[in-house]
């Protein structure tokens, strides 16, 4: 789907490979409303970080959008970067690298998720995986240590609760109050703590309509519910889920990551599954895995059982 002026009715589920956007939404004003949402958020990150941050931003939103419109001047079609996808996929993909990344990781990351995670499989809405997070696994596998937030940000004084968690146990964790992780103050990915400014940028996307609160709902749910399940199991081990909420990617995955149209179902029923089990999945991975933040592994993970979950559909008006 090009920069469309008109509204695209909500009967027309795909068009060539084109994600199921809501009624009366166009595809570039969903793009900017969810990237005004993620701005709270992403000044949180320069009050935090500095111009580091600012730096990672920009470098990945510019390069999102070059590689795009090469693909697309490659693929002999029209250039539609005014759409704001690429914004979208390039800032995304920043909130999940530490503030210190350096240019070239921000740069192959970014061009990953655009070339591997989206254009590959024909653009917009023909991605099978949430794109900023197919560049996030792919660096995060070949770079480890440039991507893991504890080695590569060293000059700061904040602590990463959940590295605590899993490697140090529950009592090194319990030195952070609910309210220092809820505005910000631990050590994670760039955009991914900043927890007030996400939750206000999810608010303006369920006040304005943008995304189902379906999928966030119930995401947050398998979260809190397995977590506390694990925490009813040994809670000398096992940290309480409100911890596990307010710690990671877990609001941004919520709201930004798992909601994407064109790797989420479309029926009520099938996003509850949907955000369930990507939520149970996050405290799964915190648990059994070997990365500390389970919340880009689990959002994969919940995308590869979409086509399945998409198939749970209502029966027809009058049908047995």
């Amino acid at each position: 789907m090009a920069n469309e002026e008109a509204t695209t009715p909500a009967s027309i589920l795909t068009v060539a490979g084109a994600p199921h956007w809501h009624c009366g939404r166009t595809v570039s004003g969903y793009m900017i409303h969810t990237i005004l949402a993620l701005m709270p958020a992403a000044v949180m990150a320069v009050g935090y970080y500095g111009i580091d941050a600012l730096r990672v931003m920009a470098l990945s939103c510019s390069t999102a959008v070059v590689v795009e419109m090469l693909c697309l001047r490659a693929m002999d079609r029209e250039v539609t970067v005014d759409d704001y996808s690429a914004v979208l996929t390039g800032l995304l993909f920043a909130f999940l690298l530490p503030a210190s990344a350096p240019w070239w990781l921000v740069v192959i990351g970014s061009a990953v998720s655009i070339a591997l995670g989206k254009m590959l499989f024909g653009g917009l809405g023909g991605n099978p995986l949430c794109a900023p997070l197919v560049g996030w696994a792919v660096c995060r596998i070949s770079w480890v240590n440039h991507m893991d937030i504890d080695a590569s940000m060293l000059n700061t004084e904040m602590i990463n609760p959940l590295t605590q968690l899993k490697y140090f146990g529950l009592a090194a964790a319990s030195q952070f109050s609910y309210s220092d992780l809820f505005f910000g103050n631990q050590l994670g990915a760039l955009g991914s703590v900043q927890i007030v400014g996400l939750l206000v940028g999810g608010a303006y996307l369920l006040a304005r309509r943008q995304v189902s609160y379906q999928i966030p709902a119930a995401f947050i749910a398998g979260l809190l519910v397995t977590a506390l399940i694990y925490y009813w199991i040994d809670s000398a081990v096992y940290a309480p889920p409100l911890f596990h909420l307010l710690t990671g990617s877990v609001i941004l995955g919520a709201f930004f990551l798992a909601t994407d149209t064109a790797t989420s179902p479309v029926g009520s029923t099938a996003m509850i599954i949907f955000g369930l089990l990507a939520g149970a999945l996050v405290i799964i991975v915190r648990v059994y895995g070997a990365y500390p933040d389970g919340v880009p592994f689990a959002i994969l993970l919940a995308n590869l059982l979409m086509p399945l979950l998409d198939r749970i559909r209502p029966k027809p008006f009058g049908a047995r």
